[in-house]
């Protein structure tokens, strides 16, 4: 490899590996140790964990907005680790019957569903802009905040009488963001297919 070409190998280096970037990465790293400890019933390390990654969650989009260093690959990395711990948690949650199974059903599929329309949109060749409507947001928001109650049932044993109605709430946001999604794709499809034919 020459001089230059690791001159610009450098170069690229430094665009991705951000501050916001490596907040983000930790967020990840944290996702097995929540993991580990929902699996062994430690409630409490686990709320812990998740806390810390919610802050990480708002402290690498502030950082990104501040310091001006907002990268491709923070847009993608930062909804993949929401989606890694809230998915897990899900998971783990109905295997342990602490949240209902067919919430945790609902949010798997809507993800499932979300990263199928990007690949295909990619394979596609279409080109879409990755941002997340108010009603994704919504529903990301309600899923934190189920996590966060449930875990947070030992610490405050009357937060468990709002579980059912939130549980409900979140299932209906889940739903109808994972429509909104299904109409966002058959949309870029058919426009692309329009603008082809012309």
């Amino acid at each position: 490899m020459s001089l230059f070409q690791w001159d610009v190998l450098l170069k690229r280096l430094r665009k991705t590996i951000t501050i916001p970037n490596l907040i983000t990465a930790l967020r990840i790293i944290l996702a097995p140790l929540f993991i580990i400890y929902l699996i062994n019933g430690d409630l409490v390390a686990a709320l812990t964990v998740f806390v810390i990654a919610g802050i990480s969650d708002g402290a690498d989009g502030l950082v990104a907005r501040v310091f001006n260093q907002k990268s491709t690959l923070g847009s993608y990395l930062d909804p993949l680790a929401d989606k890694l711990l809230l998915v897990t948690a899900f998971v783990v949650l109905g295997w342990k019957k602490v949240v209902p199974v067919w919430l945790t059903v609902l949010v798997i599929s809507r993800d499932v569903m979300i990263l199928l329309g990007v690949l295909i949109v990619f394979l596609t060749r279409h080109s879409f802009t990755a941002n997340p409507s108010i009603l994704s947001k919504a529903t990301t928001c309600l899923q934190l905040v189920t996590v966060f109650m449930v875990l947070a049932k030992d610490l405050i044993p009357s937060v468990e009488r709002l579980h059912p109605p939130l549980f409900w709430i979140t299932g209906l946001f889940t739903v109808a963001s994972g429509l909104h999604y299904m109409h966002y794709w058959f949309g870029i499809m058919s426009e692309e297919g329009a603008q082809s034919s012309e």
